[in-house]
């Protein structure tokens, strides 16, 4: 009896048992990293950190010229089907966002978004004074680029609605609220998740190109909601589309496109650092 046990310990330790993938014992050494400080004044002498700025503003700038380009597009032809539809505007918002983060990653953190950056500033992974810089860049390059795209349009661009958000008619202004909340949750959620640096140590083994997944939540948050709101999930999408075109009835809506993705913002900070990933406000004394 006594060699059989023996047999069986010197088998477990021969052949352990395997772990399911994902569960496997973390690999890499993982430090938490220290959270931004709230103010850091010498960003302010640092070229990286105009660097950053413009990156986001040209970054912001482009999207909204490919984009809205594309809801032209659309727009202007009665006959859908002879046009890319509303599939063709998902993939123009999500493929424009996953090329322009894997370019600016690596500079900015490719946010191209306030409420990214709102959300990231809330998990304290950068400090206030970039994420209001950011932010200000952000609303001027979406400002520059639905300009231009104005400019190429002309007189057809104000009859075509600018590509400006608004709530459809059959929809409420409660329904806008809600879908621009869960559609910047699910963006912004899925941006901590790729960007995760514990994950990336733990799952080294699993290649992930962060910005591929991000840009397919926005191509999936597009087809959902381009028939409620128009999709904004990015204020200064909207705030660029909206200064431009500059009509009455765009400006109606438009708290529901800055309200609904800063909600949406911090509740995936919240979720994610809380529940998924567990870190605490403080830590022991």
């Amino acid at each position: 009896m006594e060699g059989k046990e023996e047999d069986v310990k010197v088998g477990a330790s021969k052949y352990p048992e395997k772990m399911p993938l994902g569960m496997a014992r973390q690999t890499k050494d993982y430090k938490e990293p220290p959270p931004a400080p709230l103010f850091e004044p010498d960003e302010l002498k640092s070229w990286s950190f105009y660097r950053a700025g413009l990156a986001e503003f040209i970054a912001t700038f482009f999207f909204l010229y490919v984009s809205v380009l594309t809801v032209m597009g659309v727009s202007r032809n009665p006959n859908k089907c002879a046009t890319v539809g509303i599939q063709g505007i998902a993939w123009a918002f999500g493929g424009m966002i996953f090329a322009l983060v894997y370019c600016t990653a690596g500079i900015s953190g490719g946010h191209i978004n306030p409420a990214v950056t709102f959300g990231l500033l809330l998990a304290r992974k950068l400090s206030l004074t970039r994420a209001v810089f950011y932010m200000i860049m952000q609303c001027l390059g979406a400002i520059c680029g639905a300009g231009v795209v104005k400019g190429f349009e002309s007189g057809a661009y104000e009859s075509m609605g600018g590509g400006a958000n608004v709530v459809a008619s059959a929809y409420t202004k409660g329904d806008g609220l809600g879908a621009e909340i869960i559609g910047t949750f699910v963006l912004v959620y899925t941006v901590f998740s790729a960007t995760d640096a514990k994950r990336s140590a733990r799952d080294s083994h699993v290649p992930l190109l962060a910005p591929l997944p991000i840009g397919f939540a926005v191509f999936l948050v597009h087809l959902a909601t381009i028939p409620i709101t128009g999709t904004g999930i990015n204020p200064a999408r909207s705030l660029g589309a909206a200064i431009i075109y500059n009509k009455a009835h765009a400006w109606d809506d438009h708290w529901i496109f800055w309200v609904g993705p800063f909600i949406g913002a911090a509740l995936a900070a919240v979720y994610h650092q809380i529940v998924i990933r567990a870190i605490r406000f403080h830590s022991k004394a």
